[in-house]
């Protein structure tokens, strides 16, 4: 019986009873892992000028172009926001003329307002 006490004793004295659990880095992983969205989503943020989008006294025109060659013109003044779907439907009808459209080189349209 004290030879059992005895070999506990050992056992007890050479292994190690903290060992390091292996998913603790996980966790670690994890908090990276946030801490760099919330970075990515901040830079989206300041990239794109989301927040004078979503500021009342600021006014803008932001022309959107889709995949499918659709256009879209979105227009925010104040808290109202209109969205415009442009067409290549051709109209007719009475009305006053408001500028010049010249097309440039290299494609693009420049609108003059007429004065």
């Amino acid at each position: 019986m004290r030879y059992l006490k005895k070999r506990r004793r050992v056992i007890g004295k050479g292994a190690d009873l903290h060992q390091e659990d292996p998913m603790t880095g996980v966790a670690n992983l994890f908090d990276v892992g946030v801490v760099f969205i919330v970075g990515l989503i901040g830079a989206l943020i300041s990239a794109y000028s989301i927040l004078d989008f979503l500021s009342p006294k600021t006014e803008i025109t932001m022309v959107k172009r889709k995949e499918n060659g659709r256009v879209e013109i979105v227009t925010k003044k104040g808290k109202q926001v209109k969205v415009e779907k442009v067409t290549d439907k051709k109209l007719q009808g009475e009305g006053t003329r408001l500028g010049i459209a010249y097309r440039l080189k290299d494609g693009k349209v420049v609108y003059v307002p007429e004065e």
